[in-house]
């Protein structure tokens, strides 16, 4: 059985933006800070900046409502865009966001671990079959 899904607990990097498509759908993007479990090997902590999209009006209320740098949880699929003319078209790889929550930080956690808090716990596979 195929699977995608993504859970991702980071910091918002900036402010969500709304981009109006051909199709007339308003897109909502945004980037997820994301450190990494293990230092660098000169101590320091490595991060990803992961972009993120939804499609979702509910979703993007949420986003848009926060200030970076806030803790947020998303929920979504790992998804692959091909945009632009057939001579130059461009990859772009993000996750499509089906859901955000924001998350408190955890006071006793030390900051200098360079672990992110613990996501959600997994959700039952049919579960997975009502999200599509």
């Amino acid at each position: 059985m195929d699977r995608n899904e993504v859970v991702l607990v980071g910091r918002l990097s900036g402010t969500a933006e709304d981009k109006t498509l051909p199709s007339g759908d308003t897109l909502t993007k945004w980037r997820l800070v994301v450190r990494r479990r293990r230092r660098h090997r000169r101590g320091g902590t490595l991060t990803d900046s992961i972009p993120c999209v939804t499609f979702d009006e509910k979703t993007a209320e949420l986003v848009r409502s926060l200030q970076p740098p806030a803790l947020l949880e998303v929920t979504g699929a790992f998804r692959c865009r091909i945009y632009g003319p057939s001579a130059a078209k461009v990859w772009r790889y993000e996750v499509e966001v089906l859901s955000a929550r924001p998350v408190e930080a955890d006071p006793t956690q030390d900051a200098d671990r360079g672990e992110p808090p613990a996501p959600s716990p997994p959700r039952p596979v049919a579960a997975l079959a009502a999200v599509g």
